[in-house]
């Protein structure tokens, strides 16, 4: 009998990709059957044994800054979904480091977080780019072991982005260009159809 090669069983994430760590993001397998994280990609801004925090780098709504919020009539960039916790509470990353008094530092140059009256004065003074923050809505947050249950599950693909798309605002097929840009078996994840009956 031939040696089984794990290349070939393109549905089961080896151990090494199932490591969570703050900076890392999760992939959702192609039919994970929770419609809200199907075909996501979630960035972990936390992770520690009491649970983690994330937020989803590709879902926008149709909601622009401007329009939400009070103070940012400049700032016209469209508001991304993080996750179904707590949906009505506004988050944002950015690269903008120990100038946002308050914020917390996650992985190389992302931050989260910070004085929200600060970075207010700061887009009122056009002193911040669309390339250095991004504003969401909710957050994805996990209890302590979920994540690591959902990993052995298989649902999710752990691995790491360059920091420009965290930032990136611009989300169409986000999933599958990260997805087509990793050098191994899960690149093929992105051509399946979005439901296994079709072909």
């Amino acid at each position: 009998m031939k040696n089984f090669d794990p290349e070939l069983d393109f549905f089961t994430i080896q151990p090494e990709d199932k490591i969570p760590e703050k900076g890392k993001i999760l992939i959702s397998e192609p039919f994970l059957p929770d419609t809200f994280f199907n075909r996501t990609i979630v960035y972990l801004a936390d992770h520690t044994s009491e649970g983690s925090v994330g937020f989803i780098l590709n879902k926008k709504l149709d909601i622009k800054v401007c329009d939400a919020i009070s103070g940012f009539d400049k700032w016209e960039e469209y508001l991304s979904m993080g996750g179904p916790v707590a949906p009505d509470t506004l988050h944002y990353l950015h690269n903008l480091g120990d100038q946002i008094p308050k914020s917390v530092w996650v992985n190389e140059n992302i931050f989260w977080g910070g004085d929200i009256d600060y970075i207010r004065e700061l887009i009122d003074q056009e002193k911040i780019s669309r390339s250095q923050i991004r504003f969401f809505l909710g957050y994805s947050g996990w209890s302590a072991g979920q994540l690591e249950r959902e990993l052995k599950e298989n649902s999710w693909v752990i691995a790491r982005i360059k920091t420009d798309i965290v930032l990136n605002n611009q989300v169409n097929n986000t999933w599958k260009r990260v997805l087509r840009g990793l050098k191994n078996k899960y690149r093929v994840w992105a051509d399946f159809p979005e439901s296994p009956d079709m072909n």
